[in-house]
């Protein structure tokens, strides 16, 4: 089978009624699913920057508490490799769908059981230990839920649009932040005392009817083209191809290479993004002590913004190619890091909301449009989902999960923002200079069973 009749199997199913019908579904439901996952960890974001550190750490003080709340928020960020390699193995063997019921259904309990964990003062050291067990268990099903969705729309998605399709899952991701934050910005408007009583709760204990919508959507999906419905062909092209597999002289560094320049460009994008959304937003909230409000608006605005923002980082990205696209936000979070953080301490309001608004129109939405698409063509079919997760969730225990917990070690420590712009800067710059070693793979075809280099 040529290239050309093998890169069509996803244009030729877009192009019948039952192709298309399927596709629409399969985007609703990736779209829902990151929608619910990122829901998730924006809810806990935001619950660790305001009130966690006084529910579960209420004998620290302020600085430390932060801390600590961050702390278990990296943990989900060391389960989510392991997640990723354990669900990314069966995805890869058994089929995308089962394995994305699975991983919702394990995220989307994992966090409606934290809003039920009786605080510090009611059972003690049991509260932050039960909160990291949740947390960890998050953060499994996470690892593959993200990957999955993108693998699934990428390997649905007409060629010549896979940066554009392949963006909803960015914009699943900004939607769950929108929706965090804006249920979130509803509970902190009651009084303190309910709120550290029992208003934070409600927004988790409530995410489990999303989590059962989500399943009823998926049950309904079929697999992807790529993977299900030319699968005989799949397995043709792959006997094509194992000779060339089996003498196959090149180094080590030359088959791992996809996997590592996938890690770089993870930390340039997911560094920044959780620095812009996670702890300058406990920074707002505790160190320069404005209203729980300001930094919750400012979510809940970028987020708005995002339904702009993402699908054009797409379009960009399939006209003028991943590479320069991607390059572009990195040097522009790059130049963001300083200014941000002289603006957020002039403790204007409105100019804090504009500054967090930039950051995470950069990090948390704009190049996270670009990546989902270019990762998916990064890697060969016969072990896209496994390699592909671990590396973005490798990416993720580098840069995104310790980066509020680094931040604010540096601000205990020093005392100033100062390291931690230098920190900002140096994440964004890995992917900036990893984008030079990455190869272009604009409208490759997903069939092939090597990676792109």
């Amino acid at each position: 089978m040529s290239n050309k009749q093998a890169c069509s199997i996803a244009d030729q199913n877009f192009n019948t009624p039952d192709g298309k019908k399927a596709f629409k579904k399969a985007i609703f439901s990736c779209w829902l699913g990151t929608a619910l996952e990122y829901a998730d960890f924006a809810l806990y974001g935001l619950a660790a920057a305001t009130i966690f550190s006084e529910v579960f750490f209420p004998e620290q003080t302020p600085v430390i508490a932060l801390l600590l709340s961050f702390v278990t928020y990296g943990i989900g960020f060391i389960a989510r490799p392991i997640g990723a390699l354990f669900f990314g193995y069966l995805g890869d063997k058994y089929g995308r769908k089962n394995i994305m019921m699975i991983t919702i259904a394990l995220m989307g309990i994992s966090t409606t059981l934290i809003g039920f964990i009786p605080s510090y003062a009611i059972i003690g050291i049991l509260a932050p230990i039960c909160l990291v067990i949740l947390r960890f268990m998050q953060g499994l099903g996470a690892g593959a839920e993200l990957s999955g969705g993108t693998i699934m729309l990428g390997e649905y998605a007409p060629s010549k649009r896979r940066g554009l399709v392949s963006s909803v899952i960015a914009l699943g991701s900004n939607s769950g932040t929108l929706l965090a934050s804006f249920v979130w910005l509803l509970v902190v408007q009651i009084d303190d005392e309910s709120f550290k009583e029992w208003g934070w709760r409600i927004p988790f204990i409530g995410s489990f009817l999303i989590v059962l919508f989500a399943l009823y959507l998926r049950i309904f999906i079929k697999e992807s083209p790529v993977f299900a419905k030319q699968k005989e062909e799949m397995l043709k092209i792959r006997a094509q191809n194992v000779k060339e597999l089996e003498e196959d002289t090149r180094t080590f560094w030359q088959k791992s290479k996809a996997f590592w320049i996938m890690v770089g460009l993870r930390i340039g994008e997911n560094g920044p993004s959780y620095l812009a959304q996670g702890f300058i937003v406990g920074y707002v909230t505790k160190i320069l002590l404005l209203d729980k409000s300001v930094a919750t608006t400012a979510v809940l605005s970028a987020s708005l913004f995002g339904f702009l923002i993402i699908p054009l980082a797409g379009y960009l990205s399939d006209k003028f190619g991943r590479k320069i696209t991607y390059r572009t936000f990195c040097f522009l979070l790059m130049l963001y890091a300083f200014p941000a953080f002289m603006l957020l301490d002039s403790k204007d309001e409105l100019i804090v909301i504009l500054t967090i608004i930039v950051g995470m129109s950069l990090a948390s939405l704009g190049i996270f449009g670009v990546q989902a698409a270019w990762g998916v063509e990064m890697f060969g079919v016969k072990n896209r989902y496994t390699k592909m997760a671990f590396a973005k969730e490798l990416g993720s225990i580098l840069s995104g999960g310790s980066a509020p917990m680094i931040a604010s070690f540096l601000l205990a420590y020093y005392g100033t923002w100062i390291p931690i712009a230098i920190y900002f800067v140096v994440t964004a710059g890995i992917g900036f200079v990893t984008t030079f070693f990455a190869p272009e793979t604009r409208g490759r075809d997903l069939n092939l069973i090597k990676d792109a280099i």
